[in-house]
This record gives structure tokens, sequence and C-alpha cells, in this order.
């Protein structure tokens, strides 16, 4: 496996010096398109968010300014992903604001009903089954509860089609795949929208 190919595999599960350096770049490299994705949250005044998949940790700290009434519960399944996500957030989990955590979302380990939101910025395309992953996310959600997922892919564009065929366990949806999958993990009501000139697609589910 070549050197470029190695680097784009670290999206996956951040490891070692390779993984740091894609983390290091996560935060801002994805940052227009996560606020173009939290333009899409309902009114609403969560007092517990749980971030899944939070690499760097910038989104989870976004989310903590935008409602500063809640707390943040970050998950990432990378080590490497975590500790870069802590030193981000130092002063949040300081104050006891955030608490950031290792964790794998095929099997969530955190408390069932507890959760106002819920958010997945650019990682389902590794969760292993997303009708087995979006039923852990129903399970630790409130009733009414929200469940907001944004990816940089639409499932259909080139650029990402290209990058699942060299990256180990990626798989791009379309909103469509996402939407059935969430309706079959039980939510009631899912909210899809498209940019207009990006293939970011953002999806919002009810518990």
């Amino acid at each position: 496996m070549g050197l470029y190919r190695k680097f784009v595999n670290q999206t996956r599960k951040p490891e070692g010096t390779l993984g740091k350096m894609m983390v290091n770049g996560m935060n801002s490299g994805h940052a227009k398109m996560a606020d173009w994705g939290m333009s899409h949250l309902p009114e609403m005044s969560p007092l517990q968010i749980a971030e899944l998949g939070c690499g760097g940790g910038r989104n989870a700290g976004e989310l903590s300014k935008r409602f500063p009434q809640a707390r943040v519960t970050a998950v990432d399944y990378s080590e490497v992903s975590v500790e870069k996500a802590k030193d981000y957030n130092r002063v949040l989990i300081n104050t006891g604001k955030m608490v950031v955590q290792q964790g794998d979302v095929s099997n969530l380990n955190l408390p069932s009903g507890s959760f106002d939101l819920a958010t997945a910025f650019e990682t389902i395309y590794f969760w292993p089954g997303l009708e087995k992953c979006f039923a852990q996310v129903y399970k630790i959600l409130k009733p009414g509860g929200v469940f907001m997922i944004v990816n940089e892919s639409d499932g259909m564009d080139e650029t990402s089609l290209k990058y699942e065929k060299i990256i180990d366990g990626m798989k791009c949806h379309t909103a469509g795949e996402i939407s059935s999958a969430l309706k079959t993990a039980g939510f009631r009501e899912v909210l899809c929208d498209h940019h207009e000139s990006k293939p970011w697609i953002a999806v919002v589910a009810y518990k």
C-alpha cells in the first residue's frame, strides 16, 4: 500500500503518526461543511448532547458554544482522535461541560434514554451496519430526541466514490439509504437536505 493510500485510510480510525496528521487536518478541513450542517438543527435547548465519531473535537466544541446549557459527551473509536479532542476542548472538560471518551457506535456504552441530541459529522461512512448503529443511537436518545447526520458526500459524487474504492471499510450512502435505515431503526420522522452546489447532505431524524 502506497503512502498516500495509507494516509487516506487514516480517515477510518486514525492511528500513529499518520493518524495524528489526519486528525490535525479534520477540524479545519470540515469546518464549513459542519457549520452548514448545524444550521439545520431545529430550535431546541438540549441539556445532554452526544457527538459521535467526534474526530478532532472541533464540532463538539461548536455544539457547546451553540448550546451553552448542555453537557457534551464526545465519543470516538480512535485513541488518537480522543486525545486530540481532549486537547482541543481542555477548558470545557475542566469546567465539566464536556467529556471525551473512546467508544464504539455499534455498541454504545452510554445511558439509555438520556440524550436530547446526537450528532454524527462525516463519520457514518465507517459505521459497521447503519441499521444496527442507528438503533444504538435511538436507544440513547430521550423520547422526542434528535439525531443529525452531516456528510460531505451524497453517495453519488465522483470524488467520494473514488475514495470509497481505496479506503478500507468506507461506504458512501445516499440520503435515501440513510433515511431508510433510520426508519428501520425506529425513528419516526426523517428530514433530508442537499446543499445547493455541493454534494453535502444533512439528515435530521426524530425519535
